[in-house]
């Protein structure tokens, strides 16, 4: 056989051979960050489970420059051939020699250039001007997302950082880059003398060699490879040691050691929240987090030193709003629970990464509502389990769990309905099995497979075993088939009947099964029933939920008139009413019966129906009008959602009913603006805070006269006086959005403030506002203006999204004018990533036609990418969608202008 034909049959392979396992790794790299080199040299202990002519591992961009295998008996071989795949990158070892069953250790020197491509070891540079005159942080990170420089003495220094996760620890040094094949890891790190470093584990020693000093880390517990890390550069640090003796630090740009306490608070109370919920301790010596300036995701969980985005650790009392502080404590709590859930325990292949992160951020809501009963954090849920809902009910939806074939699949594969319906069907099944028998189970579980890997399965096992019902059955028609189902619900003489089909937003059910966990109650949440719903059809006797036995109608019972399934919304489903059910329970709505999160329900349920054609837009204009009162947060933000989706479509639908519209939704937001003003008062509640910030923004899009006049004078005080009072962090999106509101060729004042805001800045939070807003204006020169300052050198790669995101409605056709022609230099720029996904699905879903949806197909024809077609494709069915409920919408255009007139004039009446 020759040399191509040895090649060959390693190639293409999902996985690695397992010739040779992996036991430990001694890890020895240099980095040269003038030239943006660097060079290792790496040990690995391991075992020889088969006679072999072949080592087979993972290598990419790398450069190799010496190999020999050393045996038990001190034997040496060194390869005849070694081989760098980059197609499928592996490094194969061809030995003249047979490597007889046993122990050894394999030696590597290898060398690499830090990369431009945000994966593995890569280089970052950051323009100085954006900078303070403080010193800046600098990073070197293996297992995060980043890469930096820092400024010393008025001269530009480079840095780097790795993403390893899920197949990067590959390019920046040999190794068996797959979860299953644990090690542990010994670091040794060669860095400038005035740096610091970090690791995983702690530093045992430190050495000076004139401007180098050599860092030595204590060995680390057996991990997979994705999961190494190491910080260097200049920090401020702040330090707490937990009643369990674990050192938690914060490491944060120089001069904002005060913006990481509220992080380092969460992370100290999540420890102890987790460590008593698992029922085992924390099992490094330490856990640091440290905060960067550039970040692909949010954060990363890094076995002992979480890397996180600036804007996702730091909390400055100034700057930071509700809604990002909420945010901020769910970043923290998820990363940390991952250290018992994904580190401890570690999924045996990248098909099971749905239920470390779906479970992770289920986890981290509960950790939150822990700390912060007050938020009502489980009714926010509700947006989580809403965004899996919507993207599961496209066609180019997937199942949650996904047989991987290939590694490179992941970013691909995993993503918000991975996580967002992995943690909304986490949620359901334990309402369904009770929180003890949940608890317990996760305890054990952790316990059986601590420091290996297990399985979706294995999890479904423990939770069988403990609860003797069969999670696996049940748990296999959410996680292994795409879609939920649509619940219809009739009744008649006390009798109710109850279906389900695959729900669509195109309007057409699919031929999926699920078992359903059934909640309902009738007229009182505390007449409740709970059943499975395992068929097709099912009928159900409610006459034991009536407070009385006698034959009276039901509706004399008053409250008891009602029947709302899906109570508190926990299960993931649709529910479709009957007609008189749905009236009975906007009655209910009227009367203030119902909760919070079932009140959102039956609005989402309601609205998604309208989407895919099986309810009009008159009647969920008729449902929105009795919500107009409305005072609770997770409702009104439903609300407020609704709204602008609405518009959205029917923009395109029948353009001359706009305005109309318009003035509706304001009316209807208006109560609780003026409710509650634009200052806060003293001791006000969290989700009071909250709801400010979302309402003023969306009146302020709305183009609401009296809230742009009142926002346009606080925004000019706020420019006199940066400390002003009048303009929180809370209500300055809605400042911000009222001033892009009114900038045109003419009056460019407001916008020229918003840049200078920016480019003056010192805090991201301020950053990001300034980018969400910007590009809501409506004029096209403006827009077309901020569009190519968001590709500038003066935003960062990762903040780009934060303007993409609030493209104005009237500027989307100008937005994807411009996509086109600058298509050429923003692939070459960002290349075909996940930030290209981004340019794609804020720019084209808000269209509303197929003509569209078929130029933006013709389009991308001849530039189809496999990182971002997946992305395409969706993003072009929701523009069907869209266009399929416009041409409904249509249909029904004089019974809108009818209702609409009606509302407008019901208040004279």
């Amino acid at each position: 056989m020759d040399l191509k034909q040895n090649i060959e049959q390693f190639k293409g392979q999902p996985r690695l051979p397992k010739f040779a396992i992996p036991k430990r790794y001694d890890l020895y790299l240099k980095l040269d960050l003038s030239a943006c080199t660097f060079s290792g040299l790496v040990h690995v202990d391991l075992s020889i489970v088969e006679p072999t002519k072949f080592i087979v591992l993972n290598a990419c961009e790398l450069v190799v420059r010496q190999v020999f295998f050393t045996n038990s008996l001190n034997h040496r071989f060194t390869p005849c051939d070694v081989v760098l795949d980059s197609d499928d990158e592996i490094l194969v070892l061809f030995f003249d020699e047979v490597l007889g069953t046993g122990e050894g250790v394999l030696r590597i020197e290898f060398s690499g250039a830090l990369n431009e491509h945000l994966k593995g070891l890569y280089k970052w540079c950051f323009i100085s001007s954006l900078f303070s005159h403080k010193p800046f942080v600098v990073l070197f990170v293996f297992g995060t997302k980043k890469k930096n420089t820092y400024v010393d003495k008025g001269v530009r220094k480079n840095m780097a950082v790795t993403q390893f996760e899920a197949v990067h620890a590959r390019r920046c040094f040999p190794c068996w880059d797959e979860p299953a094949l644990k090690a542990t890891f010994r670091i040794t790190l060669d860095l400038p003398s005035e740096l610091m470093a970090l690791s995983n584990m702690p530093i045992i020693d430190e050495k000076f060699d004139g401007n180098v000093k050599t860092i030595y880390f204590e060995e680390s517990p057996i991990m997979s490879s994705y999961l190494v890390a190491v910080a260097v550069g200049l920090f401020d640090h702040i330090e707490e040691t937990t009643a369990d003796g674990i050192k938690v630090g914060v490491y944060c740009p120089v001069g904002k050691s005060d913006e990481g306490k509220f992080s380092l608070e969460v992370a100290v109370k999540s420890l102890d929240i987790f460590t008593r919920y698992f029922s085992m301790p924390y099992p490094l010596p330490k856990l640091d987090m440290v905060a960067v300036p550039e970040f692909s995701g949010g954060a990363m969980e890094n076995y002992g030193l979480i890397i996180f985005r600036e804007n996702e650790m730091l909390h400055n009392d100034l700057h930071t709003t509700a809604a990002r502080k909420q945010i901020l404590t769910i970043v923290v709590a998820h990363e940390v629970a991952h250290q018992w859930f994904g580190n401890l325990v570690t999924m045996e292949w990248w098909t099971h990464l749905w239920l470390n992160e779906g479970f992770a951020t289920w986890i981290s809501y509960m950790a939150t509502d822990i700390m912060f009963p007050e938020w009502k954090i489980w009714n926010q849920f509700l947006q989580q389990t809403n965004g899996g809902l919507r993207l599961d009910a496209q066609e180019q939806s997937h199942p949650i769990e996904v047989e991987i074939q290939h590694a490179h699949s992941v970013d691909e594969i995993f993503d918000a309905i991975s996580y967002k319906k992995g943690s909304a069907v986490i949620r359901m099944l334990q309402g369904y099995l009770g929180d003890e028998i949940f608890q317990k189970s996760l305890g054990l579980y952790i316990k059986r497979y601590a420091w290996n890997n297990a399985r979706t399965e294995d999890l479904w096992n423990v939770l069988s075993e403990e609860s003797g019902i069969q999670v696996n059955s049940m748990m296999d028609s959410w996680t292994k088939q795409k879609g939920y189902p649509v619940v219809s619900v009739k009744y008649k003489d006390r009798i109710l009947e109850f279906g389900q089909s695959q729900f669509s937003s195109s309007g057409f059910h699919g031929d999926g099964e699920w078992t359903v966990p059934i909640i309902l109650c009738l007229g009182s949440y505390d007449r409740r029933k709970s059943f499975l719903l395992e068929s097709n059809f099912e009928k159900l006797d409610a006459s034991e939920l009536f407070p009385s036995s006698d034959e009276k109608n039901e509706d004399e019972y008053g409250e008891a008139s009602w029947i709302k399934v899906n109570v508190e919304q926990s299960g993931f489903y649709r529910v479709k009413y009957g007609e008189e059910l749905g009236a009975r329970l906007r009655k209910a709505i009227q009367k203030d019966c119902l909760s919070e999160t079932d009140k959102y329900g039956i609005l989402d349920d309601t609205y998604a129906l309208c989407v895919a054609c099986e309810q009009s837009l008159s009647s969920l204009l008729s449902l929105m009008d009795i919500y107009r009162k409305e005072i609770d947060y997770i409702v009104l933000s439903k609300l407020i959602e609704v709204c602008y989706n609405v518009l959205e479509v029917l923009r395109d639908a029948i353009p001359g009913l706009v305005n109309a519209l318009k003035e509706f939704f304001v009316d209807v937001l208006l109560f609780s603006a003026e409710k509650l003003g634009w200052e806060s008062a003293h001791g006000e509640n969290h989700l009071n805070v909250l709801m400010r910030g979302e309402v003023f923004m969306a009146l302020a899009a709305l183009d609401h006269v009296k809230t742009h006049d009142e926002a346009m004078q606080r925004f000019q005080a706020f420019l006199d006086d940066r400390g002003t009072l009048l303009l929180s962090a809370d209500t300055k999106r809605a400042a911000y959005i009222a001033v892009m509101r009114n900038a045109n060729a003419t009056s460019r004042d407001g916008f020229e403030s918003l840049l200078k805001i920016y480019r003056e800045a010192d805090s991201v939070q301020e950053k990001e506002r300034v980018l969400r807003t910007i590009a809501s204006s409506p004029e096209p020169d403006i827009l077309v203006e901020v569009l190519n300052f968001l590709i500038s050198d003066e935003v960062r790669d990762q903040d780009i999204i934060y303007g993409l995101a609030g493209i104005s409605l009237e500027g989307h056709e100008i937005a994807w004018r411009w996509l086109k022609e600058n298509w050429n230099f923003i692939i070459i720029k960002y290349g075909a990533g996940l930030l290209l996904t981004h340019f794609i699905g804020n720019i084209i879903t808000p269209f509303c036609s197929n003509e569209k949806a078929d130029e933006i197909e013709e389009f991308f024809m001849s530039r189809m990418r496999p990182s971002f077609a997946m992305n395409l494709k969706r993003s072009i069915e929701q523009v069907r969608i869209k266009a399929h409920w416009a041409e409904s919408i249509k249909q029904e255009q004089q019974s809108l202008q009818d209702l609409l007139k009606q509302l407008a004039h019901r208040d004279e009446l």
